[in-house]
C-alpha cells in the first residue's frame, strides 16, 4: 500500500452516466459521479462546459451551478469550472466534436454574462489565440485571476509566442484538437510543443495519441510541464457500450473505450478515468507510479494555483491510498470524509 495526494482532473465533461453539460442536472447526478470519481482517486475537478450558443451555456452554467451548491461533495470537489469554447478555430480537423457553427471570435463580455450566473468561478479557459486581435481577451481573462489555454488552434509559433507573452499558459489536451494533415514542422503541434512557457495537458489512454507518440510529446514538454486529464464524458466509469449524451448529442462507446458520435471521425471526449491513466503511463514504461501521480495531483494543482490564489479558494485535505497494482483502496477527502474500496 502506498499513500499520494488526491487526484486534480482540469478537464472532465461528465462521468458516470452524468453529463455536466446537461441544463437538467441535478444535486443527486452530480454527488453520483463525484462519488465514483471518488473510487478512481480523484479529489477535485474542473467541470468542462463545451462550445454551445450563449444562452445554451447560459443554462448549462446556471444549472450545473445550482447543482454544486446543493451537492454533498460539490463544495469539497469543485473549486470552479473549465469553459471549454466557443472560442475555437472551425475549421475541419481543429473543431473537433465542437459544433462549428456555434463558434465565434473570443469575447470577454461572455466570460463576465456567465460569471455572473454562477456562485463558483469559471478558473480555466480553453481558446483559439489566433482569433484574439491584439490579444486583448487572453490579457482582460488574466487580469481577472483566470488561466487561459491554447487548445483547438491553428496558431503557428510566431503568433504562439506572444500569445505566451500575454497570458497563455497551458495546450489543451495537446496533441488532439489538430488535423490530421499538417506541415512536417512549422505546425502548431510543434509551436506548443517548443513553447517552454506553456504547461500541457494530455489524454493517455491510447485512443487519443498513440503510447509512443505520447512518450515522445512528454519527453518535449518535460514531465515536470505535463499534467494528465481524462477528458472524460458521460461514458467514463460505465462498464455498458453504447449511446450516452454528451452536450445534447448522443455519442456511442464501443468496446475498446472510443467515444463517438455514430458515425463521424472525430473522438467526442473520451471514457478514461485517472486512476487508468496512471497505470497506462506506468504500463507503457513512460513514467514511473510517483511520475504519473505527480502529473495528476501535484502538476494539476501547482498549475491552477494562481487562480485558486485569486478568488482564495483553498485546498481540502486528501489522501488516495493504493495497492500493489496500483489500484485505488482507499480515498479521503477533507476532515470527515473517508471511502475505503478495500
Amino acid at each position: 500500500m502506498k499513500a499520494t495526494p488526491g487526484l486534480f482532473d482540469l478537464q472532465v465533461n461528465g462521468f458516470a452516466g452524468v453529463d455536466f453539460n446537461d441544463e437538467l442536472i441535478t444535486a443527486q447526478q452530480l454527488d453520483s459521479a463525484l462519488e465514483a470519481m471518488l473510487k478512481t482517486g480523484v479529489t477535485r475537478c474542473l467541470p468542462t462546459l463545451i462550445t454551445a450558443s450563449v444562452p445554451v451555456l447560459a443554462r448549462r452554467f446556471s444549472a450545473l451551478d445550482k447543482a454544486v451548491t446543493a451537492s454533498r461533495l460539490g463544495a469539497l470537489m469543485i473549486p470552479g469550472y473549465h469553459l471549454e469554447g466557443p472560442f475555437l478555430n472551425p475549421a475541419e480537423g481543429y473543431a473537433g466534436c465542437h459544433p462549428p457553427q456555434q463558434m465565434a471570435a473570443p469575447v470577454v463580455e461572455l466570460i463576465e454574462q456567465l460569471d455572473g450566473l454562477i456562485a463558483r468561478p469559471i478558473l480555466l479557459v480553453t481558446y483559439a489565440p489566433e482569433f484574439d486581435e491584439g490579444l486583448a481577451f487572453v490579457r482582460a481573462l488574466t487580469r481577472r485571476g483566470k488561466r487561459v489555454a491554447v487548445g483547438h488552434s491553428s496558431i503557428g509559433h510566431a503568433g504562439l509566442t506572444l500569445a505566451a507573452e500575454a497570458g497563455v499558459s497551458l495546450s489543451t489536451h495537446l496533441g488532439n484538437g489538430i488535423p490530421q494533415a499538417l506541415p512536417k514542422l512549422d505546425n502548431t503541434l510543434q509551436a506548443q510543443l517548443g513553447c517552454d512557457a506553456l504547461c500541457a495537458s494530455f489524454i493517455a489512454d491510447g485512443l487519443h495519441i498513440p503510447p509512443f507518440a505520447l512518450k515522445n510529446l512528454l519527453r518535449a514538454k518535460t514531465l515536470e510541464r505535463s499534467i494528465l486529464v481524462t477528458d472524460a464524458m458521460s461514458a467514463a466509469a460505465c462498464d455498458r457500450l453504447g449511446v450516452y449524451p454528451f452536450a445534447g448529442v448522443a455519442v456511442e462507446r464501443v468496446a475498446d473505450g472510443t467515444v463517438r458520435v455514430p458515425g463521424a471521425n472525430n473522438l467526442a471526449g473520451s471514457s478514461l478515468t485517472l486512476d487508468q491513466a496512471i497505470r497506462n503511463l506506468v504500463d507503457w514504461h513512460i513514467a514511473s507510479f510517483e511520475q504519473a501521480i505527480d502529473m495528476a495531483s501535484i502538476n494539476p494543482t501547482r498549475y491552477l494555483q494562481p487562480a485558486l490564489a485569486h478568488y482564495r479558494l483553498t485546498e481540502p485535505t486528501s489522501a488516495v491510498i493504493w495497492d500493489e497494482v496500483n489500484r485505488v483502496a482507499a480515498c479521503r477527502i477533507g476532515n470527515d470524509l473517508v471511502r475505503d474500496y478495500l
